[in-house]
């Protein structure tokens, strides 16, 4: 069972977490020879798909905060008026 090793899955970046869910899913596709390893397989995808999705929240929450504040300080030169 190639698809599982022994990372924390919380020590992940997203685009380790995205390839190793990918290779899971492969593996499962394929038929994992056992019943438990077919079980560690899936359970070990759930925590790399919720990894994945925990950074996609975080990128989401960053570009929002940035979009904020590059409204805000935009609607702020507008009203400070004439900078010369």
């Amino acid at each position: 069972m190639s698809a599982l090793n022994d990372t924390p899955v919380d020590t992940l970046s997203f685009e380790a977490a995205r390839d190793e869910l990918v290779r899971v899913v492969s593996e499962l596709e394929q038929g994992a020879p056992t019943l438990e390893q077919s079980l560690a397989l899936w359970e070990r995808g759930e925590a790399l798909a919720a990894r994945c999705e925990e950074w996609l929240l975080g990128a989401k929450r960053r570009l929002d905060a940035a979009r904020s504040a590059a409204s805000d300080s935009s609607g702020a030169s507008d009203s400070s008026g004439d900078e010369s």
